[in-house]
């Protein structure tokens, strides 16, 4: 009896002790630095960061070698980019449409929270995305896009002019929507750091309402062939004559760069990378290089590594689109610096540089921008070399073959304009390719190994599993597109 008495009364001591235990387990196993909800703040950052990483892979491993900025060492099977082969993209389309849902929850997020600030960034965020997604394909997934959780696992392809017509909505919506007297509640940007306050004024939300305006004249330039379909030039009058209500980037320190602070796990994505990955693969091409030279350009200092040629130090390009046979040696010409794999800079969405030059183009075709072409020509070099930290030499604007002549005809002044424009386009995701396809600028030299039948190509090919993930769908946007190649022109391009 007394046997059972005990066992009873370890038994009911034991219970009260794992009960006791079990009360607390949820309090003693709780980070006390981990959020208690998600906020718009959580996400931001890693959304931000994560989004640009892909971008900047987009300009390193497709625009600067389609462009002529860079081509490989070798490249003997007959295919590449640098002979015009573009093969169905999904890269881009899959890492993009995963940032995209983020930046729906975090609209969403936001938009409970009664946050109109993260509701703003989420819009830009979200045009700034789709329109390089729909620049890319034409024809993409748009209205029914990221609604898994309602049951629409394969999306409709929405119509390129309607997607613009609805990006345009968007930035309007956002502009109305920042309000520039108040930081970002919940912290998390890393692009303008808007979570606090100066006076009565937050410095980071001004920059992010003149990032989204910035944004939105370049959309209305890039469709203004179509101008008779949407009211481009309406909406581009409207910005430029409205600063207080839309303003637009006014110098370097507007330029919307994730700037990498080099602390974990923001790093410079290229900060590991190898030298074989890094440069021994790849080499700046001679028509990069060769204009660089010519103008004793200073970008080449960050932007370039030398070779030495007779005893110098040299910068040294090679050919694109040369023959399979051809195969340069390792080191015997200008690679990417290493000090760009760890800089901060690399993070381009979109810069205060390329605003002058789209300035410059709209004042060239007579809009009222308040400067002349040659003004908006010349702060968009400077504007080019102060983001890349370098000294504008003394004399170089009025040098031969940087010198604006405007005398010269309408369509020689575009040529120059798009020339520094593209140089000011370094890391920065297709907009280079976007812009050539736009206006046939910067005419690119044609490799002698690229097959007479090969165009130069003005759309990726829509990832091929989508022809089993989505067929009826991906069936229609080819349909309405008239096919799903290379040389099939978006609504903007036609």
């Amino acid at each position: 009896m007394k046997t059972l008495i005990k066992t009873g009364l370890l038994i009911v001591i034991v219970s009260f002790i794992i009960s006791a235990c079990t009360k607390k387990f949820e309090e003693l196993n709780t980070d006390p630095n981990r959020p208690k909800e998600i906020t718009p703040g959580v996400m931001l950052g890693q959304m931000q960061y994560r989004i640009v990483n892909n971008s900047i892979s987009a300009a390193r491993n497709f625009t600067h070698e389609l462009m002529q900025v860079d081509a490989p060492r070798s490249s003997p099977g007959g295919g590449g980019l640098h002979r015009y082969v573009v093969n169905p993209g999904a890269g881009v389309w899959n890492s993009f449409y995963s940032s995209i849902t983020d930046i729906e929850d975090i609209y969403k997020i936001a938009s409970g929270l009664k946050e109109n600030n993260y509701e703003a960034i989420a819009l830009v965020y979200k045009c700034w995305a789709y329109s390089i997604l729909t620049d890319l394909y034409g024809d993409v997934p748009y209205s029914q896009a990221t609604k898994a959780t309602e049951g629409i696992v394969q999306p409709a392809f929405d119509k390129q002019k309607d997607i613009y017509v609805q990006l345009l909505k968007d930035l309007d919506t956002a502009n109305s929507l920042f309000n520039t007297t108040k930081a970002l509640t919940y912290g998390g940007d890393l692009v303008y750091n808007a979570n606090s306050v100066s006076g009565s004024t937050s410095p980071g939300i001004v920059k992010w309402k003149k990032f989204c305006n910035s944004l939105k004249l370049r959309l209305l330039l890039r469709i203004s062939r179509r101008s008779s379909e949407v009211n481009v030039n309406e909406q581009i009058n409207a910005i430029l004559s409205d600063p207080a209500k839309y303003p637009v980037f006014t110098s370097t320190s507007d330029d919307a760069i994730f700037r990498y602070p080099g602390t974990f796990p923001y790093f410079n994505p290229y900060y590991n990378a190898r030298q074989l990955d890094w440069r021994d693969g790849t080499y700046f091409t001679k028509f990069f290089v060769d204009k660089m030279n010519a103008d004793n350009d200073p970008r080449r200092v960050p932007w370039f590594t030398t070779v030495t040629v007779g005893g110098v130090n040299v910068y040294q390009g090679i050919e694109s689109g040369y023959p399979t046979t051809t195969e340069y040696l390792v080191g015997k010409n200008s690679s990417y610096n290493d000090g760009l794999k760890t800089s901060p800079l690399v993070g381009v969405m979109m810069t205060y540089a390329e605003l002058e030059f789209l300035k410059a183009e709209l004042a060239l075709k007579g809009f009222v921008t308040g400067k002349t072409p040659k003004q908006h020509y010349e702060a968009g070099i400077t504007a080019s070399m102060t983001q890349w930290g370098v000294n504008l030499p003394a004399g170089y604007l009025t040098q031969a073959g940087v010198a604006y002549d405007a005398a010269a005809t309408p369509e020689q002044q575009l040529e120059k304009i798009m020339l520094q424009k593209y140089y000011a386009y370094f890391f920065v995701d297709y907009q280079a390719w976007f812009e050539k396809r736009r206006t046939g600028y910067p005419i690119l030299p044609r490799g002698s190994g690229i097959p007479a039948e090969n165009k130069f190509p003005v759309r990726v090919p829509y990832p091929t599993y989508l022809q089993s993930l989505n067929p009826v769908n991906l069936a229609a946007a080819v349909s309405s597109m008239g096919g799903d190649n290379s040389d099939i022109k978006v609504w903007w391009n036609q």
